[in-house]
């Protein structure tokens, strides 16, 4: 059974950074992309940022664009979202995502594991 576990959330000022990670275990995390994604308050779950099984390719929602970047850490079977410049809009909660088959391509055509997620919420 695959878990992921996100942490590193929490409240910050506008203008301030937070790094979130998710433990993954279950399986080989190598072989697959992993995606952040974030829900706020009365809103869609949207998928934020993207990574391939190997780091060389990676996604961003154009609003994060130069703000945050996903990595991975296959040695500790982890996966980073550094966000740095945050908004008051970035608040959601935030979820890590894997999917259940591996692909080559850094989105897959379905997310089937979900963490738990994690609050942040960035102040004004």
């Amino acid at each position: 059974q695959v878990q992921l576990v996100e942490s590193g959330g929490g409240l910050v000022q506008a203008g301030g950074s937070l790094r979130l990670s998710c433990a993954a275990s279950g399986r080989t995390f190598s072989s697959y992309s992993m995606g952040w994604f974030r829900q706020a308050p009365g809103k869609e779950r949207e998928l934020v940022a993207a990574i391939n099984w190997n780091g060389g390719t990676t996604y961003y929602r154009d609003y994060v664009k130069g703000r945050f970047t996903i990595s991975r850490d296959n040695d500790k079977n982890t996966v980073y979202l550094q966000m740095n410049s945050l908004k008051p809009e970035d608040t959601a909660i935030y979820y890590c995502a894997a999917p259940a088959t591996p692909i080559l391509v850094v989105i897959p055509p379905t997310w089937d594991f979900w963490g738990q997620g994690t609050q942040v919420t960035v102040s004004s």
